[in-house]
């Protein structure tokens, strides 16, 4: 299945100013299959380890940072010299071990020629924790779960994905092509974009077959919890985690405490909150009533939405029948919302790896997303369907007149100058479109 980011770790190789790297990514993502198939089609070969499976690898950085010692003992624990620039080394599940983490300020100071990727799932809270960290030392790439685009290039063919993503502002799908492409965006819906998700649908098209290894991999992270986090967040965790879908299904989607469980209060759960973000399984949207750059200086970090990583993995935790993904089932209207803007937010993430905020005045109007595109700060209202009537996005630009401003809907026209209408399915297109002349 191809990764888009394999363009950014090209990059990274041939970069004359290249330093270690570190891959961030929630469990599942496909960091391992990803870092793999790099250095076996770049490189003349690659060295993996792995410092959740193999305890011993951590004696090897106990002693000191000398890197001449550090990677001659990686080559006899591979049965390999570690050849400078030939071979690739791959430090996976590197959070395990924080002693490895602080050695790439060495790698990027005294053996430089050596290329180095770290990678872990849950770098985010090693990376709180870690007390000596290499600033300034270690170049920095994330990789989602996989992209509607790299979906379609996985169920369908490279052509027919790439007819639709090299649309422009003005082109209509023919309505043919338009019933398909749709078909695609509500089959990812169903399946979200964990690799190993997307796998088994391409092999099976079986959804029971789908939503066993989706079941697993919720399994996985909720066992990531009792190993990982703090004991005493554990149940908080979990309370916040499950509590997600419900919260998003109400029509005022901000995240309240209080929902979580009678009683419990922000300073309660904070810390689980923050563990599930480092984690990389939860995404925090903060309101702004400001809309002015940069956006994070008018953010209230008291008052957000959270969605989950994966639409897929909210659709099997919501315990969302997946048939009626496929219907008009009326009492899946407002879920619908929920999985639409966790989807755009999912998509924006992946295509410009930045953060997004929320807009709302008062009880009065409320914007889905509000992002920052070089200068300009552009709102985005999102519509399950064709509906596309957005009185809160009318409010917005009248109050500040946005120079951009994007609807997105299953409309399969790219239209409009002031408000620009886009396709759900091309939302990861965003910047282009508002760069497009």
């Amino acid at each position: 299945m191809e990764r888009l980011l394999i363009a950014d770790l090209i990059k990274w190789k041939t970069s004359p100013n290249r330093k270690p790297l570190i891959l961030k990514g929630v469990r599942q993502c496909g960091k391992t299959y990803l870092l793999k198939a790099f250095g076996e089609q770049y490189y003349k070969n690659y060295a993996y380890f792995n410092f959740e499976e193999n305890e011993g690898l951590k004696t090897v950085f106990d002693k000191d940072y000398d890197t001449s010692r550090i990677l001659f003992e990686l080559g006899l624990s591979a049965g390999r010299t570690l050849e400078a620039g030939n071979t690739l080394i791959i430090l996976d599940e590197i959070q395990e071990c924080g002693r490895a983490i602080t050695a790439m300020k060495y790698f990027c100071e005294n053996a430089p020629e050596y290329h180095i990727v770290c990678a872990g799932s849950l770098l985010g809270i090693a990376l709180q924790k870690q007390l000596s960290f290499p600033v300034g030392k270690v170049d920095f790439l994330t990789l989602y779960p996989m992209s509607f685009v790299e979906f379609m290039k996985a169920v369908c063919s490279d052509q027919f994905a790439d007819y639709i993503a090299n649309f422009k502002k003005g082109d209509t799908l023919p309505s043919v092509a338009a019933d398909k492409v749709s078909g695609y965006l509500r089959q990812y819906y169903m399946t979200g974009g964990m690799p190993e998700v997307v796998n088994t649908w391409c092999k099976t098209h079986s959804m029971e077959e789908v939503e066993k290894v989706q079941q697993a991999i919720i399994n996985s992270y909720e066992l990531d919890f009792a190993k990982h986090a703090p004991a005493k967040d554990f149940p908080k965790l979990s309370a916040i985690w499950r509590s997600i879908p419900e919260q998003l299904a109400k029509e005022n989607t901000k995240f309240i405490f209080s929902h979580v469980k009678s009683g419990w209060r922000s300073k309660d759960l904070e810390d689980a909150l923050e563990w599930l973000i480092g984690a990389g399984l939860v995404y925090k949207v903060c309101k702004i009533e400001k809309p002015f750059i940069p956006l994070s200086s008018y953010a209230d970090d008291t008052s957000f939405k959270l969605y989950m990583a994966d639409v897929g993995i909210l659709r099997k935790l919501s315990k969302l029948p997946y048939e009626v993904i496929l219907d008009t089932t009326p009492t899946y209207v407002e879920f619908k919302g929920a999985m639409a803007e966790n989807f755009v937010l999912c998509q924006l993430l992946e295509s410009t790896d930045d953060t997004a905020y929320y807009w709302s005045s008062g009880n009065t109007a409320e914007v889905d997303f509000v992002i920052q595109c070089g200068k300009n700060i552009v709102p985005i209202e999102v519509k399950s369907e064709k509906n596309v009537k957005a009185r809160s996005l009318a409010e917005y630009r009248k109050k500040y007149e946005p120079t951009y401003a994007v609807k997105t809907s299953m409309k399969s026209d790219i239209s409009g100058e002031e408000v620009l209408n886009i396709p759900l399915y091309l939302i990861s297109s965003l910047k282009s479109f508002l760069t497009e002349k």
